[in-house]
């Protein structure tokens, strides 16, 4: 399997209850290929560069996953089938860090 780093924006105006499910539906996509999340961030509700789709602010979630390419073209569909999903963008690593992500460590050190 295959080591992935992925972000995805969703719309502002869904609740954290929302954002909670959406990010357990990433898994349960993920689990039933065949991969999982090894670890996930929830960034908060960050202001957008740009206008997407009419939304100036959105949800930020940051996963690391392990997985076999084609549960990550499953999931990169259904995110693109998903209105609540303004953008996301995967990336396949060589290797994952154990230390949070930057943003993450931030938000710590405050």
């Amino acid at each position: 399997m295959a080591l992935y780093e992925q972000v995805c924006i969703a719309r502002q105006e869904l609740s954290s209850t929302q954002v909670e499910r959406l990010s357990e539906d990433i898994e349960g996509i993920l689990s039933d290929k065949g991969g999982s999340v090894l670890y996930k961030e929830y960034w908060g509700t960050r202001k957008l560069a740009y206008a997407i789709k009419k939304n100036r602010r959105g949800h930020y979630l940051f996963f690391r996953l392990d997985s076999p390419p084609e549960a990550v073209i499953e999931l990169e569909r259904r995110l693109r089938l998903n209105e609540d999903i303004l953008r996301y963008l995967t990336t396949k690593v060589d290797m994952h860090s154990e230390e949070p992500t930057p943003i993450m460590a931030s938000k710590q050190a405050n």
